[in-house]
């Protein structure tokens, strides 16, 4: 069976449990991606002839499960891990960890059960047929680990990793999927792990085709060994990782001259006002070149990153670098620097990013994206404000997929979006008020407008006019709406035509509604029958990335340019339910084809072991328990509604009157169970819970049976045990046709054929899915036209006269109440 991307990640990250405790997450992911490299290149070595690495016998990972519970575990997973090391001169890279540390990993039993453990889920994963293989199932694996491993490091050990979001965007920005030619360099002087490199590489080869050299310096050991790992299980093992520190000792140079190599694209996240950036380094006499224009100040090092991306690019190179806002407007020699910059045309632009998207920080960033091409003929930069575009995602922000599309469409077009985004001319930035001052606030206006009360409105009554007015691109669909809802009440001032609870209905039933209603549809069709026939013929080696940004594209242009529905809000919808559930059934159907995945598989219920709750699990590891069929593509609940929908209501039918009996059950025992003060007629056979068992009913009725004393009691008890019995047989009846349906299930699951399982899941599952989430879009922006009118009218309804009025009379009420009370004389 396939590997499934959330149960793949869902096994990783059971391997990171295993060692928690002994060490921190920047120290673990070590061992864990280690472990997740062995055992990757030792299944494609073994499905793959001429794989890329060699992997020694005593250096692959079926070595270490041959060492599982073996008293020298630790030890000889080193050894193992070095032997391939050194066949593949990979030293320093994947034997960075030590799994004999019995500081990290505990001492004896302790250690060998923790490395047995971990090395048995990785034990469970089949890397070798993968047959998606251009989706780079592993690296997205990797970037989910290096994610979570950020996100528990702390703020002062999560700088390894550029957020995957980020990274797209600098990718596509910097104009690395316009490359022409194979010979084309990318570098990053602070890759960190690798993430952002990759990103830009992967967009070479997904836009233009093209495998571009990689060349990336990193200071820290630990880190540079990750990043190497990366590049190899991206496919990229030919790229150039370095070991230093980048500013004070450049590795990348031209060896006949000794000046800097310079690359075609440059992208870089170096660390945040690194305030030891000239430790190693004479700036002012620096051997490069570098600090031409300016040395940064002594306790901030970001300038002098962006000086080495500026003398590492070409002539007609283009960078685009992660920065923090400061640089932007601080003073002094950086204000010099900047104006250098800028005078000099070598920025392209600048994009906002929100605040706490990084995890070395929370504070907001930015990008800076350089082109030296053609710089002394720029007459602009272009600034583009994204801060206020994210989604939550736990404690941190991160941007949407339709966040990263509209950032790149915006900014790669030159599109101006007030609020969002325009292209400033040198000019205004040189102006004496602005003094080559950055800050995007100056330049864009990205506040949301304030929803001001009429002073008037409240006095006299009425709806402004200018409100009604604001909700133009509404009446420009829905003209006549209008005016079924609102009326002239006097100059600039509107009413409401319908009392307040019709608005809605109002909204909801108009023809026109209906007509816009009508044209969305025939777009989300138009989408379908151009799309349906790509989802049926999706087969066993196909690419699931390359399936998705087709339809996601197409989603995009069809909506395009559709009144009151927002396209890239439709398109994060498709990619959620990628996400969510479509994208694992993708990569079933590419590794399995459909009629292997459609199968079901027996499950069986038993109790966890560590929990103690019933779970189930699959059927060929637990001999004992209720069954049930699974299948990967088809829901249960699809395939039951679809053939089986009578015996679906019996079975409701059952639980809802096995339910009801165990009701009746309850409702006796409190009925008559008695109080503190009072017993019940069954306060002999109540528990000290409150509950009653049939075994206590039973045998209190064998023991007060045929007295006459006792006769309301046997009568309440009597009730009791006929209650007990039709549970009992509602419940055997129950068991017997779940099982029944168990057994039909598992008949029609093994007779599907291949275009049954396409059209269920195609059709019935998929589509259904994408039209039920574009309807929802439809109804979410005709409730936010409801929900505005309604308030509209609710701020006015009541002038300010009229409750003055109001007051009086409730006071004069309020006086005649006391002067009843006696507290106040007539």
């Amino acid at each position: 069976m396939a590997i499934k991307k959330s149960e793949l990640y869902s096994s990783l990250w059971k391997g990171c449990d295993e060692l928690r405790g002994g060490m921190d997450a920047s120290q673990y992911k070590d061992y864990v991606l280690v472990l997740l490299f062995m055992k990757y290149v030792s299944d494609k070595a073994a499905s793959q002839k001429d794989y890329l690495l060699d992997v020694p016998a005593g250096g692959r990972f079926a070595d270490m499960v041959a060492l599982k519970n073996d008293k020298e575990i630790g030890d000889k997973i080193n050894k193992v891990i070095r032997k391939f090391a050194d066949t593949n001169h990979l030293q320093g890279v994947i034997d960075v960890a030590d799994f004999n540390d019995e500081t990290k990993l505990g001492r004896g039993k302790e250690m060998v059960d923790r490395l047995t453990n971990l090395i048995g889920i990785f034990e469970g994963l089949d890397f070798g047929g993968n047959r998606a293989e251009g989706d780079d199932l592993l690296g997205d694996a990797y970037e989910y680990l290096m994610r979570n491993f950020a996100t528990e490091s702390g703020k002062s050990k999560g700088q390894f990793y550029t957020p995957a979001e980020v990274s797209r965007v600098m990718a596509q920005v910097v104009g690395v999927g316009n490359a022409t030619d194979n010979k084309q360099t990318i570098y990053d002087p602070a890759c960190g792990s690798g993430s952002l490199l990759l990103k830009a590489h992967d967009e070479a080869k997904n836009r233009a085709n093209l495998d571009l050299a990689l060349y990336g310096q990193e200071m820290d050991n630990a880190t540079a060994a990750l990043a190497r790992m990366n590049t190899i299980l991206h496919g990229s093992p030919t790229a150039e990782i370095w070991q230093d520190n980048t500013l004070a000792a450049p590795h990348f140079t031209d060896p006949k001259t000794g000046a800097l190599k310079t690359f075609d694209f440059v992208v870089a996240n170096p660390p945040f006002s690194n305030k030891a950036w000239s430790n190693g380094l004479d700036a002012p006499n620096d051997r490069y070149g570098r600090f031409a224009l300016g040395v940064p100040p002594t306790k901030n090092g970001d300038f002098a990153f962006l000086l080495h991306m500026l003398a590492s690019l070409k002539s007609n190179g283009k960078g685009a670098i992660i920065l923090p806002h400061g640089v932007l407007f601080r003073g002094n020699a950086e204000a010099d620097l900047r104006k250098a910059f800028i005078q000099r045309g070598y920025i392209k632009g600048i994009i906002g990013l929100p605040p706490n998207l990084f995890y070395g920080t929370g504070i907001p960033a930015c990008i800076i994206v350089l082109d030296k091409e053609n710089a002394h003929a720029r007459k602009g930069i272009f600034m583009l404000d994204a801060s206020k575009h994210f989604r939550k995602d736990g404690n941190k922000n991160r941007l949407r997929e339709q966040d990263i599309h509209k950032i790149v469409d915006v900014f790669n077009r030159q599109i101006e979006q007030p609020g969002y985004a325009r292209t400033v001319p040198l000019s205004e930035i040189g102006d004496p008020k602005n003094d080559f001052n950055l800050n995007l606030p100056r330049y864009i206006d990205g506040s949301a407008p304030e929803d001001l009360h009429d002073l008037e409105g409240h006095l006299r009554g009425g709806i402004p006019e200018r409100d009604v007015d604001a909700l133009a691109d509404y009446w420009r669909v829905l003209p006549s709406l209008r005016a079924a809802l609102f009326a002239p009440a006097r100059p600039g001032y509107q009413t409401l035509r319908v009392a307040a609870s019709e608005v809605k209905p109002t909204v909801l039933a108009h023809e026109e509604t209906n007509a816009f209603r009508a044209s969305a549809q025939r777009r989300f069709e138009a989408w379908q029958h151009a799309n349906a026939p790509r989802l049926r013929n999706v087969a066993l080696g196909d690419k699931p990335k390359a399936l998705i940004q087709t339809l996601s594209e197409d989603m995009l242009r069809v909506f395009q340019q559709t009144d009151l529905l927002d396209a890239y809000d439709l398109y994060q919808r498709l990619m959620d339910y990628w996400e969510e559930a479509m994208q694992d059934d993708v990569y079933i159907v590419c590794a399995d084809g459909w009629l292997k995945g459609g199968r079901a598989r027996e499950l069986l219920q038993t109790k966890d072991g560590k929990t103690g709750k019933m779970v189930w699990r699959e059927a060929h590891d637990y001999k004992l328990g209720n069954r049930r069929f699974k299948s990967d593509l088809i829901p249960r609940a699809l395939m039951i509604a679809q053939d089986f929908a009578a015996e679906q209501a019996q079975l409701d039918q059952l639980e809802a009157e096995t339910e009801a009996h165990a009701q009746r059950i309850e409702a006796l025992a409190e009925e008559h169970g008695g109080t503190e003060s009072e017993e019940g007629l069954l306060s002999e056979v109540v528990d000290d819970s409150g509950k009653l068992t049939r075994n206590a009913v039973a045998k209190r009725v064998k023991e007060i049976q045929g007295k006459a004393e006792f006769a309301d009691e046997l009568a309440v008890l009597h009730e009791a045990l006929a209650a007990f019995e039709a549970e009992a047989e509602s419940k055997a009846q129950l068991k017997a046709a779940r099982e029944a349906l168990e057994e039909k299930l598992h008949a029609r699951y093994a007779v599907l054929s291949e275009d049954e399982t396409k059209q269920m899941v195609v059709q019935d599952k998929w589509l259904a899915a994408l039209h039920a989430s574009v309807q929802a879009a439809l109804e979410s922006a005709l409730q936010t036209l409801s929900a505005r009118a309604r308030q509209l009218a609710e701020r006015y309804a009541q002038p300010l006269p009229q409750l003055v009025d109001e007051v009086d009379v409730l006071a004069a009420r309020v006086a005649q109440h006391l002067v009843k009370m006696g507290e106040r004389n007539a």
